[in-house]
């Protein structure tokens, strides 16, 4: 019967420490298994991301180029050719996510003129490419604006 007298870790649970620079009997004496002397024998070493053995790292040697502008708008690329796969005859925001057309909910949508639409499709959305609302409004669809929603 277990009790509290008796209590203790299940056999295998727990592994011994291994007691390093206790004389050369122990197998662990002198160097402690750590080898000869050098940088990774010293307490306390730490390899750092990037470190190349003091010499100038790689990411310092090469120059910077460009700059990221933070205030750009990124947009959820939409083809026309995926819109007709749908089937909807009218496509809202929300839609894009239903239907998987678009990924991020946090960005705006875009719609693009790649491909042709075979029938009339009412769509919403940030921003169109000129070529989109051309071939919308050829087979007879409507272009929507949305205002506001999304990021």
């Amino acid at each position: 019967m277990i009790t509290l007298a008796n209590l203790k870790p299940a056999k295998g649970a727990v592994k011994t420490r291994k007691r390093v620079g206790r004389g050369p009997g122990s197998g662990y004496g002198k160097t402690c298994g750590k080898g000869m002397n050098g940088q990774k024998s010293r307490s306390g070493y730490a390899r750092k991301r990037g470190f190349e053995g003091g010499q100038m790292p790689l990411v310092r040697r090469v120059p910077k180029r460009g700059f990221t502008n933070i205030f750009r708008t990124e947009y959820n690329i939409v083809n026309l050719t995926s819109i007709e796969r749908t089937g909807l005859d009218e496509i809202k925001y929300e839609d894009f996510f239903e239907k998987r057309l678009a990924r991020h909910s946090k960005l705006k949508i875009k719609i693009l003129g790649n491909g042709e639409l075979t029938r009339k499709v009412k769509v919403h959305a940030h921003k169109f490419s000129a070529s989109a609302v051309e071939k919308i409004k050829k087979s007879g669809g409507g272009v929507i604006l949305i205002e506001g929603e999304g990021n």
